[in-house]
């Protein structure tokens, strides 16, 4: 059930959440973003039903976030799933824009920050994503700081990822998320992953080698009184992964066209993955799915963990 007695008018939890919740079994909440901006149809659609399946294979009940004609919906029936998969027009909706989405009546996918939001408010403390958001690249010049990160640092969820998307500067986004006070998790490795790729050139803050000690970590924080949630890096398994190498090649390719066409603001993200898709092929969505699988696997198991 909501955690904020006035968020109940706005939100419609999945019975099968509600039930989950008030009986204390494991629930993972899933962003839709990547249902709405991220792939197309009717990929997306497959994808999110399949990581849906994985969730339930490893013994927990998924709670697929998004807000629907104005309602924030956790937890989507497959009608509701495909309709989405299929909206014109949806918002991307952060911190900044779920109320007014909410208020206006309108359909969007939400991001990590509104869905640990939304996963908050439900009372759902884990979280799988593909990657968050981050430093982009030329932000001492552009400021283009992605709100997941502010996010991080205040709201109380565990954000399973393959680590910051690879279009980013992972540098700068570690420092900011140091900064902040939220504790990067590397998960059976010492190196921070990078979104297609297993390897950056960058050492992992933290590594942790199974759920349960991902799971005593987030509770002893919360009986510090630590504030915030904390991010899991999981490596993309190595089947699946895109050498850094050939994906650097790729995203200079993609942030130059970035450049030429004057992209700006939340159309970032979304163009320099198409453009990603199209360098490579269609190889990066086949790994991008292989990612999110791979970390709804791991999220399941540190909510039966908690």
């Amino acid at each position: 059930m909501p955690q904020l007695e006035t968020a109940r008018r706005h939100i419609d939890v999945a019975p099968e959440v509600q039930e989950a919740l008030a009986a204390n079994r494991p629930v993972v909440a899933l962003e839709s973003t990547i249902i709405t901006h991220g792939m197309p149809y009717p990929q997306n659609d497959e994808m999110a039903g399949r990581v849906e399946e994985i969730v339930r294979e490893e013994g927990a009940v998924p709670a697929t976030i998004a807000v629907i004609d104005g309602r924030l919906k956790v937890g989507l029936t497959r009608e509701e799933r495909q309709a989405l998969a299929q909206a014109s027009g949806a918002m991307k909706l952060s911190r900044a824009d779920l109320a007014f989405a909410v208020a206006q009546r309108r359909t969007g996918g939400t991001t990590v920050a509104a869905t640990m939001i939304a996963a908050h408010l439900a009372g759902i403390q884990v979280f799988a994503t593909g990657g968050i958001g981050g430093v982009h690249m030329g932000a001492e010049t552009s400021f283009d700081i992605s709100a997941d990160l502010d996010e991080l640092s205040r709201t109380p969820v565990i954000v399973v990822s393959a680590g910051a998307k690879a279009i980013l500067d992972i540098e700068k986004t570690l420092e900011v998320l140091e900064t902040r006070g939220v504790p990067v998790v590397a998960y059976g490795t010492d190196v921070m992953p990078a979104f297609w790729s297993r390897t950056s050139p960058f050492a992992a803050p933290l590594r942790l080698d199974s759920a349960a000690d991902i799971a005593s970590f987030h509770r002893t924080r919360a009986d510090l009184g630590i504030v915030g949630g904390m991010l899991i890096a999981n490596p993309v398994p190595e089947a699946a992964e895109i050498p850094a190498s050939v994906m650097q090649g790729h995203i200079a390719a993609a942030q130059q066209n970035l450049v030429r066409d004057g992209v700006t603001g939340k159309a970032v993200t979304p163009t320099l993955l198409a453009n990603i898709l199209e360098l490579t092929s269609g190889a990066s969505l086949a790994t991008n799915i292989a990612l999110v699988e791979n970390n709804a696997r791991l999220a399941a198991r540190i909510a039966g963990a908690l």
